[in-house]
């Protein structure tokens, strides 16, 4: 029989058994799984529907952009049942952009400001209810504002339209010319759509708001900051993004109208600076007073502009989740 005793390891290791190795992630519970399947495929079914829109929308376009003796994109006329077919987006797409940039330039600067009311200024029993009402009238239909903007906004818009023809005309943007009734302008159009987008762009910038945290405005009024300097340093610098990610969402609002500015806008297909003259069109509104009218090469031009609408709303928003993404990374490297 040996003498040779075994290491101490073996020993110790017949007494007890090796510990096993810890856990680095915690167990996935069924329910988790399941989950995270569902949030998987409602993202893939929402990137599908967006594909399939697409694919109809550019299937149905090329039979008549193929007809189009024209060029599509620079053309402004729109007669694409006529012989030979002649139609073009470029004064719908002019149209378009440019009332929603007077929508977006006279409703945010309005938006921010109700929201820094509601949300740093008013007491809260006010600031409750005006909130409440802020939202409500983002419940109110598109039928109703463009009712309430033909009978209404226009008649009560004529006076302040000659006041700016007559001591801004020197300036493009507000000269007319002879004979102008300073109705169905592009003017009178923007401001239905900054009505319209208003009470979205408050809603979301209000509750940006909201989050700031209390640390930064503390930290702000125990330097001395006044109150103006608190919105200025630490408010409006942690909502930024909020801001940006709200006027685009209120600028797809005014990119897609179709009832309002159809009733309060002309129907020329024209391209021109002049907010104060009846002019100008959008893919919107063009789509729904010529539906009813079109032949099947009409319907397919159509469906082409919303082709157009729908890319533009994209590139919209992949520039704006852009801007915003830039503006997180450079708060983060701030902090």
């Amino acid at each position: 029989m040996s003498d040779e005793q075994p290491p101490i390891e073996e020993v110790l290791a017949t007494l007890a058994p090796a510990p096993a190795p810890l856990s680095t992630g915690r167990s996935v519970r069924p329910g988790d799984r399941i989950f995270a399947v569902l949030s998987g495929g409602a993202s893939l079914t929402l990137l599908l529907i967006i594909a399939l829109i697409a694919a109809f929308l550019l299937y149905r376009s090329i039979p008549a952009v193929r007809a189009d003796t024209t060029n599509f994109l620079t053309t402004s006329a729109w007669f694409p049942d006529s012989t030979p077919s002649t139609f073009g987006i470029a004064a719908l797409a002019w149209g378009t952009l440019l009332s929603s940039l007077i929508a977006l330039v006279l409703a945010v600067p309005v938006a921010v400001g109700t929201a820094l009311f509601i949300a740093h200024f008013a007491p809260r029993r006010l600031a409750q209810p005006l909130a409440y009402l802020v939202d409500l009238l983002a419940a109110v239909p598109s039928v109703i504002y463009g009712l309430w903007g033909l009978f209404f906004l226009v008649p009560q818009m004529v006076g302040l339209q000659t006041w700016l023809a007559d001591h801004l005309g020197w300036f493009p943007l507000f000269s007319v010319g002879s004979g102008s009734t300073f109705k169905q302008t592009m003017l009178n159009a923007g401001v239905v759509l900054a009505v319209m987008i208003l009470p979205i762009i408050s809603a979301v910038t209000r509750e940006v708001f909201l989050q700031v945290p209390r640390d930064h405005v503390e930290a702000a009024q125990a330097l001395g900051a006044t109150r103006w300097e608190v919105i200025r340093l630490a408010v409006l610098p942690f909502g930024r993004p909020g801001i940006i990610s709200a006027s685009m969402l209120g600028l797809g609002r005014a990119l897609g109208e179709t009832v309002a500015i159809a009733l309060v806008l002309s129907t020329n297909y024209v391209i021109s600076w002049k907010i104060l003259e009846p002019g100008g069109n959008t893919f919107a509104a063009n789509i729904a007073l010529q539906y009813g009218y079109a032949a099947d090469l009409g319907t397919n031009a159509l469906i082409a502009s919303g082709l157009v609408l729908f890319v533009i709303t994209l590139v919209v928003n992949i520039v704006a989740r852009g801007v915003i993404a830039r503006r997180r990374e450079f708060a983060g490297a701030a902090g």
